[in-house]
């Protein structure tokens, strides 16, 4: 059996799929481990930590790859990368599927079995393989640390022989586990923090942190959540009522950061530029959503814009690779919790049960076809 950990593609990808302490459980589970010369050093991990551990390195992607049973990535692989590998190789990675229907047919063309970490089900066995919630917790903090940056006064209340300097109002719109995060962060760091969430089970859980629920509580707002603790898309009149809600709180925030994502579907609009102008100079909004589209209306992919009110507005991609040594280290282990799942221990060999649940619920091409209902080609 033999796993590649092939270097990213994409440019502002600083993670990596594999560390030292992976390599070493995988090639216990009986795999030679092989991984591109590289692939490590923008998470802090050298070619000779990974050697140090077992696994063999590779000078080139097509080398990586060859004749590899798994190939482990953080973004999807293009499908012109899996040549040589074995039949019906199985792709782990985070594949962003959602409009991606002709990367996938590529990816089953190729006869790759590709499973998606992000559609994950979030039961109790899988606690261990959630990405989204890895990555996430990640982003939240480090949303607080970019935000705090950018701000450039302090955060927390300080009664000083020359004054006073007021604590820092901050603002979390979207309550899951980067804007829960968020919340803690901005609190140990002495904010006054407030959030919102369309979820009605959030409440407690922002209360329990310090922070104060901001939210229209109508009848609505009790059904707003799915079985799998998703957010709902909202109707427009509620939308309406929660924007003129959020419209005032805003204006009086030194900093806001919106989190809020619903799979599938392009970033709900929180801020408007009305919002934004409303606010005082030096306000800073950090868009954790940028890469969807944003939550805020002005906010740019990749950029921090500056308002002609002086507002920053910060767009970073791929925050959690932003800590790119720790979002490595926890993803990682997200991947080595799902391998050992499809793994015979004892023979040391690749055994994949296809009616796994967890299988299911990840696996978007097999034997040549897109197999995951919610990604057929449209016809």
């Amino acid at each position: 059996m033999r796993i590649a950990v092939p270097a990213e593609t994409q440019g502002n990808e600083t993670r990596v799929a594999a560390t030292p302490d992976t390599v070493k459980r995988l090639i216990g589970l009986g795999a030679e481990v092989a991984v591109q010369r590289g692939a490590g050093l923008s998470s802090g991990i050298t070619d000779a930590d990974y050697e140090a551990a077992g696994a063999k390195l590779a000078g080139s992607a097509s080398e990586t790859v060859a004749n590899a049973d798994i190939v482990l990535a953080v973004r999807r692989p293009p499908a012109s990368s899996l040549a040589g590998a074995a039949k019906g190789v199985a792709v782990i990675s985070i594949m962003d599927p959602y409009g991606a229907e002709a990367a996938l047919g590529e990816l089953a063309a190729a006869g790759a079995s590709s499973f998606a970490m992000e559609l994950m089900p979030r039961i109790t066995r899988a606690q261990v393989m959630d990405v989204l919630s890895s990555q996430a917790n990640l982003a939240g903090y480090r949303a607080v640390i970019d935000g705090a940056s950018e701000y450039g006064r302090a955060l927390p209340m300080m009664m000083t022989a020359a004054g006073t300097v007021p604590a820092a109002r901050i603002f979390i719109m979207g309550v899951g586990v980067a804007g829960l995060q968020a919340i803690a962060t901005a609190r140990r760091m002495g904010a006054v923090v407030t959030a919102t969430d369309v979820r009605p089970a959030t409440k407690e859980q922002v209360e329990s942190l310090g922070a104060k629920f901001l939210a229209v509580e109508d009848e609505e707002f009790q059904q707003a959540q799915t079985a799998g603790g998703y957010a709902k898309e909202m109707s427009k009149e509620y939308q309406a009522k929660q924007a003129a809600l959020t419209a005032s709180h805003i204006a009086k925030q030194d900093i806001v950061i919106t989190t809020a994502l619903i799979p599938g579907r392009p970033a709900p609009k929180l801020i408007t530029a009305d919002m934004v102008k409303s606010m005082r100079p030096g306000s800073v909004i950090i868009d954790l959503a940028v890469e969807r589209g944003g939550n805020c209306e002005l906010a740019k992919p990749g950029e921090i814009a500056v308002t002609e009110n002086g507002v920053k507005i910060v767009g970073h991609l791929n925050v959690p690779g932003r800590l790119a040594a720790t979002s490595s280290s926890l993803y990682a282990k997200n991947l080595l919790a799902f391998v050992e799942t499809l793994v015979d221990k004892e023979k040391k060999a690749l055994a994949i049960n296809w009616d796994d649940e967890l299988v299911k619920a990840t696996l978007l091409t097999r034997d040549g076809a897109i197999v995951h209902p919610n990604f057929q080609p449209k016809s």
